[in-house]
C-alpha cells in the first residue's frame, strides 16, 4: 500500500525544498541572461575576434552535460591550493553559489544562441527603417534589434527555462535540499522512493505548468502582432 499520509506529514520539507529550487532558477536565469545578451551579440558579429570565442564557449557548454559542469565547479576547482586560498573560496566552496554558478553558465550558452538566432532573424524592414532614421549602430541595437529579438525569441526561451526548472533537480547531488532533495531525504530516511518522488514529479509539475501560462501570458502580450490575422 502507498503510503500517501507521511508523504502529508512532511509536505513543509517540500515547500522549503520548492523555495530552494525557485531561488537557484531565478539566479540562474538572472546571470545567465545577463551573459547571453552579449554572448548573443558576439555570435551574429562579423569580427571573428568576437565570433569565434563566443561560439566557442557555447560550444564547449552545450556539448558536455550539466552534471560534469556542476561537478567540475563544486569538487573540481577545490583541488587547487590558489583556489582555496584565494578571497573566492568562501564562495566557491558552497554548495548554493556553485550551484548557481554552474546553472547560469549552462543556460547563458543555450540561451545566447536563441538570441543569436533571432537577431539573425530580424525583417530586413526593421534595420532599414531604423537605418533611414539616422540611428547608430549602438542605438539600432538598443531601441530596435534587441527588443525585437528578445520579443520572438519568448517561445524558445520559454522551453530553455523550463529545462532549467527541471535541471536544478541536479542540485540535491550537492547536498542542497531543493524539491529533489527533499525526495532523496524522504526516501532514504523512510525506504519509500515512489511515495517521495511521485510527490516531487507533481511539484515539478505544477511549477512547469504556472511558467507555461506565465510566458504565453507574456506571448500574448508582446507577440500577439505576430499571430495570423484572422479573415
Amino acid at each position: 500500500m502507498l503510503d500517501f499520509q507521511l508523504i502529508a506529514e512532511h509536505l513543509p520539507l517540500y515547500g522549503r525544498g520548492v523555495l530552494v529550487t525557485f531561488q537557484l532558477l531565478i539566479i540562474a536565469l538572472a546571470l545567465g541572461l545577463a551573459l547571453a545578451i552579449p554572448l548573443g551579440l558576439m555570435r551574429v558579429s562579423k569580427a571573428p575576434w568576437l565570433n569565434a570565442p563566443a561560439w566557442l564557449y557555447t560550444y564547449v557548454i552545450r556539448g558536455t552535460p550539466m552534471l560534469v559542469q556542476l561537478f567540475l565547479i563544486y569538487y573540481g576547482l577545490a583541488q587547487f591550493e590558489a583556489v582555496r586560498s584565494s578571497f573566492m573560496w568562501p564562495y566557491l566552496s558552497s554548495a548554493t553559489f556553485c550551484a548557481c554558478l554552474a546553472f547560469a553558465i549552462n543556460t547563458s550558452a543555450y540561451s545566447a544562441e536563441i538570441l543569436a538566432g533571432s537577431l539573425k532573424a530580424t525583417p530586413p524592414g526593421e534595420i532599414e527603417a531604423a537605418k533611414a532614421m539616422g540611428m547608430s549602430r549602438a542605438k539600432l541595437y538598443r531601441r530596435i534589434l534587441l527588443p525585437s529579438a528578445l520579443r520572438r525569441a519568448l517561445p524558445q526561451y520559454s522551453n530553455e527555462v523550463i529545462m532549467m526548472l527541471h535541471t536544478t533537480s541536479l542540485a540535491s547531488i550537492v547536498t542542497l535540499v531543493d524539491i529533489t532533495g527533499a525526495a532523496r531525504t524522504l526516501s532514504s530516511r523512510y525506504y519509500m522512493p515512489f511515495e517521495a518522488f511521485i510527490t516531487a514529479g507533481l511539484f515539478y509539475l505544477v511549477l512547469t505548468f504556472a511558467l507555461v501560462q506565465l510566458f504565453k501570458g507574456a506571448e500574448r502580450r508582446w507577440l500577439s502582432h505576430l499571430a495570423p490575422r484572422k479573415a
